[in-house]
């Protein structure tokens, strides 16, 4: 079948809509129509060059919700017409980190820059070339095919247009507070950078309970949405951000601070670092250019003071796991999503909408097919 979709032919680069032949789904595949995608900062990081894709040209594309259309043999649990929230890492199930609880780093994460399917092949074309597909979901398309455990089932009385969200920037900043943080009742949290990530960060610290939450952007407008879902506080610049945990902790920092800038870079761990008080944590959530290496960090006072550096993939929770439980959180009121979406595209806006997003002018854009 024939598919409008948003490739990228070279990188750096730009979108470009084209059209895209799309094959039937194979075994233990399901062909899913995309309502709704996230516009997420990695998609960009590939676009600009920071993250190289094995494969060009590439459909984008990771976060998103839609409709089964299709399934193919082997197939047991979904069928047409069920809505689903696309999952980025289709975990196996059975490697050693599926097996520990930990399917967000399941090996078939090897699979989500290459581009291919799991069986090394190919199920979207152009003008003859294969087209990769961004961790075997892409969602800027409008069908796409995709491994059946990436194709996680939601009530069909959810709105796909804010259940999107759940697949990558929801549990990745949330489950950045929460579980790499470890955030706990009464705590001081930094989040640096309070864009589509950064944003559930404050969210779910102030779920688990953190006293201040101090957001740091130097973008007002992403300030004044901060204060809106949960933070505390919120300043210009990490100069701002420690000395005001400081001023609240007598001298001794924040327990924790988080990195969600758009686009890390050493000095940001670094300025992280400093931040956090004895036995705090830093936790880089944000994604580098893959060449970026050095960390300005003074061992001696890593060493002493007992600080930890901790990175975080997806939350470092489960998507199987994770998404059902955010679903029953948004169901009760207790997690924002609808709010989180500043502005809705067509697909053909999608170079514009990334450059909304550099200017600051939204928290979340996403694509409506």
């Amino acid at each position: 079948m024939t598919s409008r979709a948003a490739v990228l032919f070279e990188a750096p680069g730009e979108w470009e809509i084209v059209e895209v032949q799309v094959d039937e789904p194979k075994e233990h595949e399901v062909l899913v129509r995309y309502v709704t995608a996230g516009l997420c900062h990695s998609d960009d990081h590939v676009a600009k060059g920071d993250v190289p894709m094995a494969h060009l040209p590439m459909c984008g594309g990771h976060e998103g919700a839609g409709i089964v259309e299709a399934v193919g043999p082997g197939v047991r649990n979904l069928q047409p017409g069920d809505h689903i929230i696309a999952a980025f890492i289709p975990s196996c199930g059975h490697c050693r980190w599926c097996a520990s609880g930990m399917q967000n780093l399941c090996d078939n994460g090897a699979f989500m820059m290459m581009g291919t399917q799991l069986d090394g092949t190919f199920r979207m074309h152009h003008k003859g070339q294969d087209v990769a597909q961004t961790s075997l979901v892409s969602t800027f398309s409008e069908y796409a095919v995709i491994p059946e455990w990436g194709a996680l089932k939601i009530d069909k009385d959810l709105p796909l247009q804010s259940v999107a969200l759940l697949g990558c920037g929801v549990p990745t900043g949330w489950g950045s507070a929460v579980n790499a943080a470890q955030v706990r009742p009464g705590d001081v949290v930094i989040v640096m950078g309070t864009g589509g990530i950064g944003i559930n960060a404050v969210q779910g610290a102030k779920h688990a309970g953190a006293a201040r939450i101090i957001a740091v952007d130097p973008v007002q407008f992403k300030r004044e949405s901060a204060l809106k879902l949960g933070a505390t506080d919120a300043v210009e610049n990490m100069t701002q951000a420690t000395d005001l945990a400081q001023s609240l902790t007598n001298g001794q920092g924040a327990d924790s601070a988080i990195v969600t800038v758009g686009v890390a870079k050493g000095e940001h761990v670094g300025q992280a670092f400093a931040s956090v008080r004895k036995a705090g944590t830093v936790v880089l959530t944000a994604v580098s250019n893959i060449d970026e290496s050095n960390i300005p960090v003074n061992l001696f006072e890593m060493a002493m003071f007992q600080k930890r550096i901790q990175g975080a993939l997806f939350g470092m929770m489960s998507p199987q796991a994770a998404i059902p439980h955010f679903l029953n959180l948004y169901k009760q009121g207790q997690l924002h999503l609808d709010e989180l979406v500043s502005k809705r595209y067509p697909l053909e806006q999608i170079n514009t909408a990334y450059a909304d997003m550099h200017a600051g002018t939204n928290i979340r854009g996403v694509v409506d097919f």
